[in-house]
């Protein structure tokens, strides 16, 4: 195979550039190039994991302090190969702590030099692992999420979760620590892209809908779900959760109870377009 084709296609977001004129007017070019020397490591381990398990890779964005890698995977990949894919950056920091242990026994590199790149080494770590999402830390929070609540439903919280943080972090950097136009600018930044997201997020849903009607997954659990009979079909997807195929039983009267298999329920919304009927009269429709 050739070696370009292992390689992520890598696209830098516009703010890099800003951070970049920065670094060259305060003389901090030296710091910036060791920070996206880091954060591309970082992302390389992300794209390392995401390819063994043979995901669909889009691109990976650089942006300052972290990057994020697009895929076409939108929730149907196991929840464990997630969690592998996301912890698989914080993981490359480690593999530097280790090579600039090494280095520093044959003084190829100025202390000066080993000293930034550890202290940027640690500062991206641990930014990378807070609760915001597209962080890392953001990302195994609404795995967490997702583990417990409908899809549709960790989603949205992680979202909401993220939003306050980024407000939170930046009022109190204001008000109880020293300005710094770098970190304020960074939690802004956070928030816009939370934001955006939060106006997609209805696509962002259908997306995994979609993803689970063309069957791109394995779904080996099962989890039963129980609607009522006027139900819309998108009531009854806002229950459905990662990992899990749901049998839907559907409420009627004298404690009956239709069957109708999840499938039927993507095929009737997606292809055969039904959204004005309830789950019960879809149930029925499809019984005759």
């Amino acid at each position: 195979m050739k070696i370009h084709k292992l390689l992520p296609k890598i696209h830098i977001h516009p703010i890099v550039f800003a951070f970049l004129l920065i670094s060259v007017v305060t003389g901090m070019f030296v710091e910036m190039l060791i920070i996206l020397s880091i954060v591309l490591i970082h992302e390389f381990g992300h794209y390392a994991a995401a390819t063994y398990f043979r995901w669909r890779i889009r691109k990976v964005m650089l942006w300052i302090f972290g990057g994020v890698m697009e895929t076409d995977e939108h929730g149907n990949r196991p929840l464990y190969e997630d969690i592998v894919v996301t912890l698989a950056g914080p993981f490359q920091h480690l593999l530097i702590y280790g090579f600039v242990f090494i280095i520093s026994f044959f003084s190829i590199i100025p202390a000066s030099i080993i000293d930034l790149i550890l202290l940027y080494n640690t500062t991206i770590l641990l930014f990378n692992l807070l609760p915001i999402y597209p962080l890392d830390g953001g990302k195994l929070l609404f795995f967490l999420l997702s583990a417990r609540l409908p899809y549709q439903r960790a989603y949205y919280n992680i979202l909401l979760i993220s939003m306050v943080l980024c407000s939170l972090i930046a009022i109190i950097q204001i008000v109880f620590y020293p300005f710094t136009l770098s970190a304020l600018l960074i939690m802004i930044f956070l928030f816009i892209e939370n934001h955006a997201a939060w106006k997609k997020r209805y696509y962002v849903f259908l997306r995994f809908l979609i993803n689970r009607y063309k069957g791109n997954g394995t779904l080996k659990l099962m989890r039963p779900i129980t609607v009522p009979y006027q139900d819309s079909l998108m009531d009854v997807f806002s229950r459905f959760r990662r990992d899990y195929k749901h049998p839907i039983y559907i409420e009627v009267q004298d404690d009956k109870r239709l069957f109708i298999d999840e499938f039927d329920c993507l095929r009737c919304y997606f292809h055969e377009k039904q959204y004005d009927k309830s789950v019960g009269e879809i149930a029925k429709y499809i019984a005759t």
